[in-house]
């Protein structure tokens, strides 16, 4: 039976096209999916992330197990900021990635030292890899499992005005938090947790809640003039974006330098974080492969799997979709070395061949059309 979030039974209410998503099912568009796109490049949208999961880490050895645990380091956190980080196995491949947050106190939350956001399908292997590694290396801490929360994203130019808008207690902490911080808050919701992140490549917030609030939060962002988005924008605007997607981009068999988060690796510092001896050995090895971006030129859409052609030798598209920004088809693949920005690459349509522009990432950016 697939899993349910605390706020299925609006979207049901409200004639969303329900889908199952890694066991979850939600909604995939509550009407006109490009409309859903446009509202969050130009203004607000919100979407129901309650299926990703948070995982609070408490205890003398928090920061010391987390540092061999991801592959960015978690030392250039202060409290309140976040940071962005792959979860290796020993041979670099990705477990997940995931968004670490340095909690408090100032600010923070009772018995909390971080908090980890992990993808909704990798969420229960990633905790089992977590408990196994803290009594592997005898970490002496505290892992829990917040499935008591629920997760709202409230994304584009407009998000944070009118979040404040929805809930004026929020207002002067989400107008404050500078990208990449989060800040605990009590309001009309209860307890709140604001972070200034998202997946859409626009500005905005994601909004932690006791799941018996969320409800009613969902209703006032939507009573303020939020639209409910889907998955299926979620998508798109995470493409436009040149945000990875687990499963497409990066996976188990695929190191961060081959997926375009070698900025997201930090091999500075002196600490043997788990897959990092495998990094260094694929790196010194050199010719690695890279992600770069497509935009087809001429009919067609691009999709995940399909062959691309290049004179450095064979790539293979991870993601693909028509771009409502661009008017176009646009997707990331995975190509050889040695192909650059403003190539021309062939893709193997259903059709036949089609010729692709090779671009940097992302497409687009805070509205900006970049490719």
């Amino acid at each position: 039976m697939l899993k349910r979030t605390p706020l299925f039974e609006l979207h049901r209410a409200a004639g969303a096209r329900m889908v199952d998503f890694g066991g979850w099912e939600m909604p995939l568009a509550y009407g006109s999916q490009i409309e859903e796109h446009h509202a969050v490049r130009r203004a607000c949208g919100i979407f129901d992330v309650s299926h990703m999961r948070a995982v609070d880490l408490h205890g003398a050895a928090a920061r010391a197990f987390l540092r061999v645990l991801l592959a960015n380091d978690v030392d250039r956190l202060a409290p309140g900021k976040a940071l962005y980080s792959c979860m290796l196995n020993p041979a670099g491949g990705v477990i997940d990635d995931l968004i670490a947050y340095r909690l408090g106190p100032p600010p923070g939350l009772p018995e909390i030292d971080y908090r980890l956001v992990v993808n909704a399908a990798t969420a229960a292997s990633d905790l089992a890899w977590m408990q196994a590694l803290r009594a592997e290396r005898g970490f002496d801490l505290a892992l829990r499992l917040r499935d008591d929360l629920a997760l709202i994203a409230v994304q584009g130019p407009a998000a944070r005005a009118l979040a404040g808008r929805a809930a004026p207690a929020l207002a002067a902490p989400l107008a404050e938090l500078g990208p990449f911080q989060a800040v605990a808050v009590r309001g009309p919701f209860g307890e709140a947790f604001l972070a200034r992140t998202g997946y859409t490549g626009e500005d905005g917030c994601e909004i932690a809640v006791a799941a018996e609030q969320a409800p009613a939060l969902w209703q006032a962002l939507v009573a303020a003039g939020a639209r409910p988005c889907g998955l299926g924008a979620r998508d798109t605007l995470r493409l436009e974006a040149g945000m990875n997607l687990y499963g497409n981009e990066m996976d188990a068999a695929t190191t961060p330098l081959e997926a375009g988060l070698a900025w997201t690796v930090d091999l500075r510092a002196e600490r043997e974080f788990v897959g990092r001896a495998a990094l260094e050995r694929r790196a010194a090895a050199g010719a690695l492969r890279q992600l770069l971006g497509l935009k087809l030129q001429g009919r067609g859409v691009l999709r995940a799997h399909q062959a691309v052609q290049t004179p450095q030798g064979d790539g293979e598209v991870t993601s693909g979709t028509f771009s409502p920004t661009l008017e176009a088809s646009i997707g990331m693949a995975r190509l050889p070395a040695g192909v650059r920005p403003g190539d021309m690459v062939s893709v193997a349509l259903r059709g036949g061949p089609a010729p692709a522009l090779v671009c940097r990432l992302p497409f687009v950016r805070h509205g900006k059309v970049l490719a």
